[in-house]
């Protein structure tokens, strides 16, 4: 990788030049300050001090320059403004065209201005990540707070761009009336749907999008996918995106997803039941409910491997290996066979392919729509999830054909299977494979496009400054600037290679979000899995009742992140809803507890609800996070974020499951407080981890 310095010089436009951030001398001042600080001749308030005028110095020369070209942009729109109306009267199509052409050199110079922003916003994070790790201080917190929320804040000009939004307005409009509209008399503001076909303005938006890095439910929701952004695209980039783009097989991604996670929770409501009819205990249905995921945690490897190949062949491999792993669940009844149960189980993890439809999104759609294709793929697992109870709640009946027993235990299981075949010949007749490029091979010329762009898109552009101190892989590169070791800072930005290349990637603070992930995955596993034989224990419930039960509380999701992501997440920090509610998994552990009074039905399912509602929504708040401090370097590759935030999940859903069988031996009296025991010691140690790396970061 070349030097970030040496990188914003060469894209620099050159009759701007003058204008862009001084990276080199705010480098050489940082240095000079660690070095008078050691030697005693300057304390540490006057270096705050006196960095604080430059950065802020810094910024103004940015923003009144942006002001000016915003002026000058302005100007010649309003011109063409009054051309437009001179040809109201009269209908020249060649100076239509003319018009329509000034409208978009407008537009590719408002396109220059939008990258010139965006090489400034890049330069100031890193300059402030730069001091931060120098000083060891949360000097970024400090400006960013001070800065950001002031009446006359000049930080927000950079990152609100408030002005831009008018002049890309002003051109949208003015070249949808210059198309041809068939004498519709209606605006843009008429129907703001309206698909704007003009490139220019489509080219604007997603560089817009690319600096907005807005609160917003689709964007929370996004997040919980885990679809780490690799770099900005440059717009030939945006074009083979494009190229591979394929709708059809985005929805049938999608559809996977659905699936998977219908078959994964359709079995809860009567895997004891099923148990106990194969001559096995009913604390079994552990094992049985994660031996899917047991199998998921290779498989997740092996798929993230395959699909830099292909995407169809894995998503045909795992329809083929669902069908048949759900075929041996639901013959298991008949050859009263307690292994080919859980052999069918096993298959039908090793069939699964969300790290397959996780991938195609990140590499396949364009960025334009990416944010709606993670949110999609968050609400088709949300859907499946509460869909499998509830279907379960419905296979009520018993019947024989041609000696093959159709029942409450056996019809999850052929369901699946019928499911799986027909979206295989779905996957066959409608899935388009898109092109595989090669690994870029990392030249000179393609690394002073690709480095940039990486670190751009890392952490978000609205708070690209609210960055982790210590991510010592970035640090490492940064310093290398200093000495052109750039062969050595290459290497640093290859994807991981392996497992264990991709933990060390991980900073402590990375670390204790994977911890809480697999606190709350765990605490979630077994309070679902156990669900049936706990409400059979104590209240009698029938499969109907636990099922209606399990499908409400998947129901809860998407409300729960519409609230969180729509106005929770405006009105707290992150780290603020993320602590409150990991309090509230305890609160809900703690209440679950059965101790002196009798268990009632308003404890279990007050407490349950507690304990799911607010796991969701540390789910949330803690993959969001995650997506913006994990390294860029994970960002790709089969090693990547999105297949460790799995693993870490998949691992707690196994030992949660192992748990209940194991506590079942005790007895079904004792399976409650036993199982809820671990989730209550993780629970608190995940609090405390928080509590310390926060402390140490702020």
């Amino acid at each position: 990788m070349v030097a970030f310095g040496k990188k914003l010089k060469e894209r620099q436009i050159q009759e701007w030049q003058g204008y862009y951030i001084n990276y080199k001398l705010m480098k050489k001042k940082v240095r000079q300050y660690a070095q008078q600080i050691q030697v005693g001749t300057q304390d540490r308030r006057h270096v705050l001090k006196d960095f604080s005028r430059m950065l802020d110095h810094q910024i103004e020369k940015i923003v009144l320059f942006l002001l000016e070209q915003q002026g000058c942009l302005a100007s010649r729109i309003a011109k063409l403004g009054e051309q437009q109306e001179a040809l109201q009267q009269q209908q020249d199509i060649s100076k239509i065209s003319e018009l329509r052409e000034a409208y978009r050199e407008v537009g590719r110079d408002l396109l220059k201005l939008l990258y010139f922003v965006e090489l400034n916003a890049i330069g100031l994070r890193k300059i402030l990540k730069k001091f931060d790790k120098r000083f060891g201080y949360r000097f970024t917190d400090y400006y960013v707070k001070t800065r950001a929320n002031h009446p006359y804040s000049q930080l927000q000009q950079v990152f609100k761009h408030v002005g831009i939004g008018a002049v890309v307005g002003a051109i949208s409009r003015n070249l949808a009336e210059l198309e041809d509209r068939q004498g519709s008399y209606l605006s843009i503001y008429d129907q703001p749907a309206l698909p704007l076909q003009d490139p220019t303005v489509e080219l604007i938006k997603a560089a817009v999008d690319r600096l907005t890095h807005s609160t917003n439910f689709l964007h929370f929701l996004a997040q919980h996918a885990l679809i780490l952004q690799e770099e900005l695209p440059t717009p030939v980039e945006e074009q083979v995106d494009d190229g591979r783009y394929h709708f059809m097989s985005l929805l049938l991604n999608l559809a996977n997803t659905f699936l998977y996670m219908v078959n994964t929770y359709i079995i809860v409501p009567t895997a004891d039941d099923y148990a106990t009819s194969l001559g096995a205990a009913a604390t079994v249905c552990g094992v049985v409910i994660g031996a899917m995921a047991v199998a998921q945690v290779f498989s997740s490897v092996y798929f993230s491997a395959w699909s830099n190949k292909s995407y169809f062949r894995p998503l045909v491999f795992s329809s083929i290996v669902l069908f048949l792993g759900n075929t041996m669940y639901a013959m298991a009844y008949d050859l009263d066979s307690i292994a080919i149960l859980l052999i069918g189980r096993l298959l039908c993890g090793f069939g699964s392919a969300r790290a397959v439809n996780r991938r195609y999104i990140s590499d396949c759609v364009p960025m334009k729509i990416r944010m709606q294709a993670s949110a999609g793929f968050v609400s088709a697992s949300a859907l499946g999830m509460a869909c499998g109870p509830a279907l379960a709640g419905l296979f009520q009946c018993h019947f024989k054909f041609f000696k093959i027993t159709f029942n409450q235990e056996t019809l999850p299981g052929w369901a699946m299977a019928v499911g799986w075949l027909l979206y295989l010949v779905w996957l066959w007749i409608s899935f388009r494979e898109p092109s595989h490029e090669k690994e870029p091979s990392h030249t000179p010329e393609e690394s002073n496009e690709e480095s940039l762009q990486t670190d751009a898109l890392e952490n978000g552009l609205e708070q690209p400054l609210l960055i982790s101190s210590e991510e010592k892989n970035e640090g490492e590169n940064d310093d290398q600037e200093f000495d052109g070791s750039d062969e050595a800072s290459e290497e640093s930005h290859q994807p991981a290679t392996s497992i264990a290349s991709a933990y060390r990637l991980l900073t402590p603070s990375v670390k204790v979000q994977l911890l809480i992930y697999f606190m709350l995955k765990y605490a979630m596993e077994i309070l679902l899995s156990e669900s049936s034989v706990i409400t059979s224990y104590y209240f009698r419930w029938s499969t109907t009742k636990v099922a209606i039960f399990l499908a409400c509380l998947g129901l809860t999701v998407l409300p729960v992140n519409i609230i969180v992501g729509t106005y929770i997440s405006n009105m707290f920090e992150d780290r603020q809803i993320l602590l409150a509610s990991e309090v509230m998994v305890f609160i809900g552990i703690v209440l679950s507890f059965h101790l002196i009074i009798p268990y009632s039905v308003a404890q279990y399912v007050s407490s349950g609800l507690i304990m799911f509602v607010s796991a969701e929504v540390l789910e949330g708040v803690n993959l969001s996070l995650l997506s913006r401090v994990m390294s860029s370097r994970l960002s790709r590759g089969t090693y990547n974020g999105g297949l460790l935030s799995t693993e870490a999940g998949t691992i707690a859903r196994v030992i949660a499951d192992g748990t209940i069988t194991l506590a079942g031996y005790l007895g079904e009296s004792r399976l409650l407080n036993i199982t809820l025991l671990p989730s209550l010691v993780i629970c608190i140690s995940s609090i405390m981890a928080t509590l310390y790396t926060y402390n140490s970061l702020y």
